[in-house]
């Protein structure tokens, strides 16, 4: 009878296999210790705890920390007529849950129409019918507009909660453990990196503070990459035009993930089969997406119900600018004025370059530059264009190395050129670029000193440009808890110059022009703080301390792209062959000299 053998144990949950800079080895004794709060929080589940159990509690602290945040105020809070962000919410849910559906993109518009993709309006359709049944008064037609009541209050920050329950943070736990497996992560490092990602302060700010529904895009966007990254490319694209058919900012990310899937049907050769199976799922999902909406047309059609409840509502553009006309009493048409709506609502051409002040680099040219004098379509293909050159290395790059890995840093390096470039930006956008760059976290090497520093350093600056929009909302105290813990408990400025001067700073190996860099952003953050908290503005210049921070974080921001170009270009390993020639050079050079 053969001898038992014991089971091996997994390489990832072996101690040797530990992130070199995870832990500090002290002299004389057998046990490392952490080297920050957030791995000190975590340590003693390092060996004798199981993940099963200590995911949970992750979780559950996290969630207490988003709920919290809701406590505080809103976007638009006691602000009419208007109101903000969370009244524009409640109101889709209050249209999608009493008007036909032939008529959600078009009913009075002036007031927060309804400029989202399908999923948006299917997903508030949900959220009204539910709140309905708890309180009709919530989403009543016309009657609920302004609504301020508490308890509809509990329900709109619930609502993101359980969502971002659903479709976030699984995205997020599966991604992270795949980025762990594929190079040896232990479980316990993964766990460390999920926290951190989890408690990304942008994040809960926008969604859990100021509102809105920003981790359901950013999750089916998770999920998308997971798939890729596992090999199950139609699932990807599946889950890509989801988070595309949720919100169109997911379209960052657009060329980044095209480049992938036209590298993975063409390298090392052309793959058909592959094209074509991606191409039919792409059409089939977006089908699926806009099909609830262009039936629903033709439903109303039937039942003689108008697309608007104005006797005379003007045709979108789309339909206008045709250079044939069509047929109004045709069955095809209500679906055509539907889509062609949608879009028009989707895309908004009409709006400036970018919303109120954004640190990208129209508002910073602005600032010395007045650019509203030039026409406004001369303006968006001037920022196509730049924006297409931005993004063009990375997606060339991705394109003929299609490396599973390479890809979040693909997506970070096209979203920061969209960020900075594009038409119509947003700051809450800046969430976009981070994402991909944060969930870098639980790859290999993820929480060394260098990458910590970069990606934390990255996501303070996003969440400092937040500042005078979390202001309006007066949410300064909540902005200030979040992200002053997360630089706790990742060790960075400013509670802590451990990265940069400690014994973790001479082991990570961070560059001096690095620490110099990343130190006098922190120092102008700080700056900047102090002196608009204390020192007002001249008469003359009342945005000055806004303008100041629409500056920095252009430059910041611009050093973010260039860094998550770089690693791509040296991770995609483009650069070897230039760096070995180099190095035989020298070697030669020194041959002769001796």
């Amino acid at each position: 009878m053969a001898s038992h053998k014991p089971r091996r144990r997994r390489k990832e949950d072996t101690p040797d296999t530990q992130n070199r800079d995870i832990v500090r080895s002290n002299p004389g004794k057998s046990n490392s210790s952490p080297q920050y709060p957030l791995e000190s929080f975590l340590w003693p589940a390092k060996k004798s705890v199981s993940q099963w159990v200590t995911l949970p509690l992750i979780l559950m602290v996290v969630g207490l920390f988003r709920w919290a945040t809701g406590f505080w105020g809103y976007s638009g809070f006691n602000v009419p007529p208007m109101h903000g962000d969370l009244e524009a919410q409640r109101h889709w849910m209050e249209i999608t849950a009493h008007l036909p559906v032939s008529q959600w993109y078009f009913y009075d518009l002036p007031y927060w129409g309804l400029d989202y993709p399908p999923l948006t309006a299917y997903h508030s359709w949900l959220l009204g019918k539910i709140g309905s049944i708890i309180d009709p008064r919530w989403f009543a037609l016309e009657t609920s507009r302004g609504y301020e009541d508490q308890l509809l209050k509990v329900y709109m920050r619930a609502t993101v909660l359980v969502s971002e329950y659903l479709v976030y943070i699984p995205a997020a736990i599966i991604l992270n453990r795949k980025l762990g497996r594929m190079r040896s992560v232990s479980t316990w490092e993964s766990l460390v990196a999920l926290a951190a990602i989890l408690m990304q302060p942008a994040t809960i700010l926008i969604d859990h503070a100021h509102f809105q529904y920003n981790t359901i895009m950013l999750g089916f966007t998770l999920a998308s990459i997971s798939s890729m990254m596992g090999g199950r490319a139609l699932w990807g694209c599946v889950f890509f035009v989801a988070a595309l058919c949720y919100k169109q900012m997911a379209l960052y990310y657009a060329p980044a993930m095209f480049a992938y899937l036209i590298g993975i049907c063409t390298v090392p050769k052309p793959n058909v089969g592959r094209f074509l199976g991606i191409a039919f799922i792409t059409v089939l999902s977006f089908a699926i997406c806009f099909a609830p909406l262009m039936l629903g047309a033709i439903y109303d059609q039937y039942r003689n119900i108008p697309a608007s409840p104005a006797e005379e509502a003007p045709l979108p553009t789309l339909i206008t600018s045709l250079p044939f006309s069509l047929n109004e009493k045709a069955w095809y048409f209500p679906p055509l004025l539907q889509l062609a709506q949608s879009i028009h609502r989707i895309f908004p051409f009409a709006r400036g370059l970018f919303e109120d002040k954004v640190a990208n680099m129209w508002c910073a040219i602005h600032t010395f530059h007045k650019l509203h004098k030039y026409p406004l379509g001369q303006m968006q293909r001037i920022s196509t264009v730049i924006t297409l050159v931005s993004i063009w290395p990375s997606t060339m790059i991705i394109s003929l190395f299609p490396y599973r890995e390479l890809l979040p840093w693909a997506m970070a390096s096209t979203a920061w050129g969209f960020f900075l470039c594009s038409f119509q930006v947003h700051e809450k956008s800046v969430l976009l670029p981070l994402l991909p760059m944060t969930i870098l976290l639980g790859s290999e090497r993820g929480l060394d000193t260098e990458m910590r520093a970069w990606i934390g350093w990255a996501n303070m600056l996003g969440v400092w440009t937040l500042f005078p929009l979390l202001k309006r909302d007066e949410l300064r105290m909540p902005y200030g808890v979040l992200t002053l813990l997360w630089a706790y408990l990742l060790g960075l400025p400013p509670t802590s110059l451990s990265l940069y001067f400690g014994r973790q700073s001479r082991k990570g190996e961070l560059k001096v022009l690095t620490k110099m860099l990343h130190l006098a952003f922190y120092s102008a953050m700080i700056a900047w703080h102090i002196s608009e908290a204390f020192v007002p503005p001249p008469e003359d210049k009342p945005d000055l301390w806004v303008v100041l921070n629409v500056l920095i974080g252009f430059a910041g921001f611009g050093i973010c792209f260039l860094w998550c170009s770089w690693q791509l270009i040296l991770r995609s390993g483009l650069m070897e062959d230039y760096f070995g020639v180099r190095m035989r050079i020298e070697a030669a050079n020194r041959k002769k000299k001796q």
